[in-house]
């Protein structure tokens, strides 16, 4: 078992973080899901080199990549392999037949989950997505505040 890293995770924690209410980040949220382990599939990766891209201000686009060096030195990154590749194609064609198409790259994430044999780890945003990826193992991410 273990759980793939949705970037609506990432993003609940950042908002959270820059709502002033808490001082959150992205490492300390993932080591409050102890004992399993934790991926971060490359598509997440390059959603949140988007985010850096898209920050408003040096200092908010350093903070970002700070925390994106910091993440992927703690979690290991999840590639989008062949057989990853194979369990996209299936998953959309199963989603498409149940007329419950998720944006593509939420069904990488499943598919890399999958593959794993992981949960998704997913923020509020993400979850009405996930959760219509039939057995999958879907985590809200919950803060202990």
């Amino acid at each position: 078992m273990g759980l793939v890293v949705d970037t609506s995770a990432l993003i609940d924690v950042e908002r959270a973080r820059f709502s002033g209410k808490h001082e959150r980040d992205w490492i300390p949220q993932l080591s409050a899901v102890a004992g399993e382990p934790v991926v971060v599939p490359v598509i997440v990766l390059a959603e949140m080199w988007a985010g850096v891209a898209l920050a408003e201000g040096g200092s908010r686009q350093a903070a970002r990549r700070k925390r994106i060096e910091a993440l992927t030195s703690h979690a290991p990154l999840a590639e989008f392999d062949a057989m990853a590749a194979e369990t996209w194609g299936m998953l959309f064609g199963e989603l498409s037949r149940l007329g419950t198409l998720i944006p593509a790259n939420d069904l990488t994430v499943a598919a890399i989950a999958k593959r794993l044999d992981y949960g998704v780890l997913v923020g509020v945003a993400g979850e009405r997505h996930f959760r219509k990826v039939p057995k999958l193992r879907v985590e809200l991410l919950t803060f202990n505040f």
